[in-house]
């Protein structure tokens, strides 16, 4: 995949994330969507989490509140799982100490977060360096399930 075609999926994944946030955080208390990925072509995932867990009927509902978008997309709701999807600073600064990885439209990068700041987290990598990414940069990140 060429990176403008990357760069125009990464970008069409963050207007949606930021639509389907604001319809489905109003529509279920207590409900935080944590990413949206592309998978495929007019196929997405939704990954949501609840302090009470979730489970099909919560799913259920979360698909009910995007029924407008199933004439577009094939739409499948998740649990973040053990490799949670990370992508803003609240995220990042709830896994400082864990090992991620992370995927910028430059490249990827796996290491243990170190700190979660204003506009970028910080990571010790393999090589002893520290590696700052942007927020923006981020295309996909995920723990690392190390269990």
């Amino acid at each position: 995949m060429n990176a403008g075609l990357a760069t125009g999926q990464h970008e069409r994944e963050k207007q949606l994330q930021r639509e389907v946030t604001q319809a489905v955080e109003p529509a279920i208390p207590g409900i935080e969507v944590l990413a949206l990925e592309l998978t495929g072509k007019g196929r997405f995932c939704v990954f949501v989490d609840h302090p009470q867990g979730v489970d099909h009927a919560l799913c259920g509902r979360v698909s009910s509140v995007l029924r407008a978008y199933s004439d577009e997309y094939s739409i499948e709701v998740s649990s973040p799982g053990l490799e949670r999807p990370l992508r803003t600073r609240a995220h990042f600064d709830r896994a400082v100490g864990s090992r991620v990885r992370i995927k910028t439209v430059a490249g990827r990068v796996r290491g243990e977060v170190v700190s979660a700041g204003e506009r970028s987290v910080r990571l010790q990598n393999g090589a002893g360096e520290p590696v700052e990414i942007s927020y923006g940069d981020v295309v996909r990140a995920n723990l690392i399930d190390e269990g």
